[in-house]
């Protein structure tokens, strides 16, 4: 007969615990709330606070006003709707976010476990991720949207090709600390017994990375992915703020700073609202990453 205490853990209440560790970090709750409320603005709120259209001379007649009933968070130099122009903005900004991150995750956690499992890769696959780190981000990505953004704009359009340039270039030059962590474990948990034992029976190498090493750097992965986040976001919301990102009809929270930045000293709220939306945003998802990392410990989690 089996003892009861020597069964592993369900799944479910291995999430349990994680969940239990996870809520008793304040400042994790915080920004778990702070960013499904801005991710629910942004995705309903443009279906719900739709301006109303205005001929060109009702808009200049309406432009650079301050907050109040008819346009919350005032109007820009066009006469356009500030709050509508946010909840737009932010779309882009997140989205650019998620799919920058997307991009690092899986370029670095590839590295990671090629240059961890593999001794032979270890060595060529490490120094390209210090030339990397070498570079100089922002520099680099000013260059790279220069050379390519009206090349890719005339093929695949202005709107489309500038995210497509953006996101790409955010991700293929932020996977480096990824590829650092999941080297690290993945050489951990290549001596395992449990690795040791599915070579042992001749388990092939794709094999024994999709089965054993893979899940089990999932972990650090996910407190990696909450903060090539932020650093995502930032990154955009720098090249916008430098002119170089997305065109001005196309709004993110970077671009609305750039366009705000020459009435700042007349309309303060023009760069405040924007630049408070990214730091919300920055807070809450490096506050989810820092609640992740404690709950996904298990030396925390067991106290």
């Amino acid at each position: 007969m089996t003892d009861a205490s020597s069964t592993p853990p369900k799944p479910a209440s291995q999430l349990r615990d994680i969940w239990s560790q996870f809520s008793t970090h304040k400042g994790a709750l915080f920004g778990l709330i702070v960013l499904g409320s801005l991710i629910l603005a942004v995705l309903i709120g443009p279906y719900l606070w739709v301006p109303e259209k205005l001929t060109v001379a009702e808009a200049i007649k309406l432009k650079n006003q301050g907050p109040s009933l008819r346009f919350p968070l005032g109007t820009d130099q066009l006469g356009r709707d500030m709050l509508y122009r946010m909840l737009l903005a932010g779309r882009v900004s997140l989205a650019v976010g998620l799919v920058a991150m997307t991009i690092a995750i899986v370029f670095g956690t590839f590295i990671g476990i090629l240059a961890g499992y593999f001794r032979r890769l270890d060595s060529p696959l490490m120094r390209l991720t210090d030339m990397f780190l070498a570079l100089p981000l922002i520099p680099l990505l000013l260059v790279m949207v220069m050379l390519f953004r009206d090349r890719i704009a005339g093929m695949i359009g202005p709107e489309l090709g500038a995210f497509t340039l953006i996101v790409f270039a955010i991700g293929i030059t932020s996977w480096m600390a990824t590829a650092r962590i999941v080297r690290g474990e993945v050489l951990t948990l290549k001596e395992r017994e449990y690795v040791l034992a599915a070579r042992s029976i001749g388990a092939r190498p794709n094999r024994i990375i999709l089965r054993h090493i893979l899940p089990n750097v999932v972990s650090p992965v996910m407190v990696a992915a909450t903060l090539g986040v932020a650093e995502a976001i930032i990154t955009e919301s720098v090249l916008s703020f430098l002119g170089l990102g997305f065109p001005p009809d196309f709004p993110t929270w970077g671009r609305l700073l750039f366009d705000g930045l020459q009435y700042m000293q007349v309309y303060p709220e023009r760069v405040i609202w924007p630049g408070l939306a990214i730091s919300l945003t920055v807070l809450s998802v490096n506050y989810i990453g820092d609640g992740l990392r404690d709950a996904l410990d298990p030396r925390i989690r067991g106290r």
